[in-house]
């Protein structure tokens, strides 16, 4: 019930946020295509770059409001302005200038150079969570929080790592989990999704993960067996699709590909996938787990169609240079002190 609520919530903003203000608002409601079973069509490649820069928790100023205003929409134009003239520019990763180094994550020994990174048009969406309502994560259980401030990755330190299972992982080329795969990162947001009678497959850029959503019905299986992506089922409410994963093994996280804020292996995470326009999936998703968090969240975002985006080859592979170079620095720092 918690869950169709929310969904609904979600919903209703997304589309007032869409077509206020437009015609659309007075035409009847987007039906998506068909295929040619029968089920709504949501094929194609569906990347989240346009997200990329919308922060994941709404910050405080914005309240409870989803959407900027016209005057604030601006100002993130015009930072996405001063963006592609620093992408554009001479860049030396040993030396970055202040200005490229203050526009967040580049210029450190693990971030790539500025002209790497993908950008897409400036969101009005002030945060991805959308509920609870001020758009900021429940609080954490204790053992949610005891497990958030022990991760180890490269996204909180960049040595001093004892072996490579302190590594996350991401840093290992093995997995981002089923939030890390969706949320929007700096680059390879590529998602595409394939349909067959009786599956849905997800295939995601970065890690080359491929999930394989079966709709008959059939039974999760058993809670013995877990795994980074979790066990997933799917249905269609209407034209949306929705797909329930469990069976999780607790090693992935919500942030940082998947590398920190580590879900416990209690997590189901509920998406739905609708539909909204010729070039428009609406993406929502709610994470239970009630050994991490008091109380369940919700993210969503649209996605754009894009036809001439190109999934490339993501050759990251466990055991590669830069596990072991982590780990050797690391020994070197132990020799050091």
């Amino acid at each position: 019930m918690y869950t169709r609520l929310v969904s609904t919530a979600v919903m209703l903003a997304t589309a007032a946020g869409l077509l206020a203000g437009s015609a659309a608002a007075q035409r009847a409601p987007y039906r998506a295509p068909r295929t040619p079973w029968g089920d709504p069509d949501l094929q194609g490649i569906w990347p989240s770059t346009q997200m990329v820069g919308v922060p994941f928790e709404r910050p405080q100023q914005f309240g409870n409001r989803l959407y900027l205003t016209a005057d604030e929409l601006r100002d993130r134009q015009r930072q996405a302005e001063r963006q592609q003239q620093l992408d554009s520019a001479d860049f030396d990763i040993d030396k970055p200038s202040a200005d490229i180094v203050a526009m967040g994550d580049v210029g450190g020994p693990t971030s790539p150079p500025p002209h790497w990174l993908e950008r897409g048009e400036p969101s009005r969406q002030s945060g991805l969570i959308v509920d609870p309502p001020d758009g900021r994560l429940p609080p954490m259980t204790p053992d949610g929080g005891r497990r958030a401030a022990s991760a180890r990755s490269t996204y909180t330190q960049y040595t001093g790592f004892d072996n490579f299972d302190d590594l996350g992982p991401y840093d290992r080329c093995i997995s981002r989990g089923p939030l890390g795969s969706m949320f929007p990162v700096v680059y390879n947001n590529g998602n595409e999704i394939l349909q067959t009678p009786g599956q849905v497959v997800f295939r995601h850029e970065m890690i080359h993960e491929t999930r394989v959503v079966p709709l008959d019905g059939r039974p999760h299986l058993s809670p013995a067996l877990k795994s980074y992506m979790g066990d997933s089922r799917g249905r269609w409410d209407g034209d949306t699709l929705v797909v329930t994963t469990s069976n999780l093994n607790g090693r992935t996280g919500a942030q940082g590909n998947g590398n920190i804020m580590p879900l416990s292996d209690a997590t189901v995470v509920t998406e739905r996938f609708t539909r909204v326009a010729p070039d428009t999936l609406q993406y929502q998703l709610t994470v239970s787990d009630p050994k991490t968090w008091t109380a369940p969240w919700t993210a969503a975002f649209p996605l754009k169609r894009d036809g001439k985006y190109t999934i490339f080859e993501y050759a990251c592979h466990e055991g590669n240079y830069a596990m072991k170079d982590i780990l050797s620095a690391s020994r070197a720092d132990d020799r050091a002190k």
